[in-house]
């Protein structure tokens, strides 16, 4: 168990460090990402008219309740139309790079280098195959979550290729890390 711990918060320690990089120093931290044209009236419109913070869909659709026939082919109409997008949405502002915002991250990386860790050592694998193995838990979850949001969400291709990189290359360096702690059974 203490294996497993170690090697858990050293892999998370190095994950959150690649990353840390990644979106500081490497232009593949932020591909896809893109600034609004006129910025400021759509601000001005959005502060007008969304008082609660949340995670939108528009064209929106009612999810409460079963739509009827009428507003399903109201609502397609719409998102055929366009515009169709997602917004995060916060009406009132936060510092940037928050030491709460940085913990978390960091926290959530360590906890994923335990499963990872935990994960190898339930296996006999050599050096190679354990960071392989770990690699390959950056790639699953890439695949589930952030290709499934391109397919889904339209995210822009860049963005969904910047993160192969932050995820699959930082788990890569993680499973060297669990590797290397694992490497005198």
């Amino acid at each position: 168990m203490k294996r497993i711990l170690l090697a858990g918060v050293l892999a998370g320690l190095v994950v959150f460090l690649f990353s840390a990089i990644n979106h500081m120093a490497l232009p593949t931290g932020h591909m896809g990402l893109k600034v609004l044209p006129s910025e400021e009236p759509v601000l001005v419109a959005m502060r007008a008219a969304i008082p609660e913070a949340g995670l939108y869909i528009f064209p929106g659709i009612d999810m409460s309740r079963e739509p009827t026939a009428e507003e399903s082919k109201a609502w397609i109409d719409k998102y055929v139309q366009g515009p169709t997008g997602m917004l995060v949405y916060s009406p009132g502002g936060v510092q940037p790079m928050m030491p709460r915002q940085l913990s978390s991250e960091l926290l959530t990386n360590v906890l994923a280098g335990c499963i990872a860790a935990y994960v190898v050592s339930l296996s006999a694998l050599p050096f190679g195959r354990r960071v392989l193995l770990v690699a390959l838990l950056g790639v699953f979850a890439w695949l589930c979550i952030t290709v499934s949001y391109g397919i889904w969400y339209r995210f822009p291709t860049a963005y969904v290729v910047g993160e192969a990189f932050d995820q699959i290359g930082g788990w890569l360096l993680g499973g060297l890390a669990i590797a290397w702690m694992y490497r005198a059974r």
